[in-house]
């Protein structure tokens, strides 16, 4: 019971900051958290799931909830934009141990895949412009967010054995 307790509230903890993230973020550079190139730097919280199981719902929940709240979202983001977190986290869980030179590669593919391919095609449907051309954009930006924040956030984990005393 104690390790479930646990885990709900890291789940809750992570939901929360990723919506604050979020919202701050959309609140001082209003267009980097939606559109076709979204840097959303709260994404980069996607790599607690190599560390934690409490990130696939804490995440996913954490998407959901700003993309109800935020202005801009449209509608059938509630779905495929909190589907694509809740893919991308699982598929990072799973292949966490997945890594080559101590560099988890193939984890950190997962949310450009599945936010471009879902996102791009939301995209697509709500302002045109082409689906593969969203998909690469929507992939641009999501790179960006998990090979720069997402590195950095990584390797301080590690680095510090943050994993060890927060995660086990």
């Amino acid at each position: 019971m104690k390790k479930r307790t646990g885990l709900i509230v890291k789940a809750a903890l992570f939901a929360a900051v990723y919506v604050i993230l979020t919202h701050l973020q959309n609140m001082l550079f209003p267009t980097l958290a939606w559109g076709m190139i979204q840097f959303r730097a709260s994404e980069a919280m996607c790599i607690l799931a190599l560390f934690t199981p409490a990130a696939i719902p804490g995440l996913t929940v954490g998407c959901l909830i700003f993309n109800l709240t935020s202005g801009a979202a449209l509608p059938l983001d509630f779905l495929l934009g909190t589907l694509a977190s809740l893919l991308a986290t699982l598929c990072m869980w799973y292949t966490r141990k997945l890594a080559l030179r101590g560099f988890p590669l193939l984890p950190l593919l997962f949310p450009v895949i599945f936010n471009a391919v879902l996102v791009g095609y939301e995209l697509a449907v709500y302002i045109g412009g082409g689906f593969i051309l969203n998909v690469l954009c929507v992939a641009a930006g999501e790179a960006g967010v998990m090979f720069t924040l997402g590195l950095v956030l990584y390797y301080v984990i590690k680095t510090r054995k943050l994993d060890r005393k927060l995660f086990s």
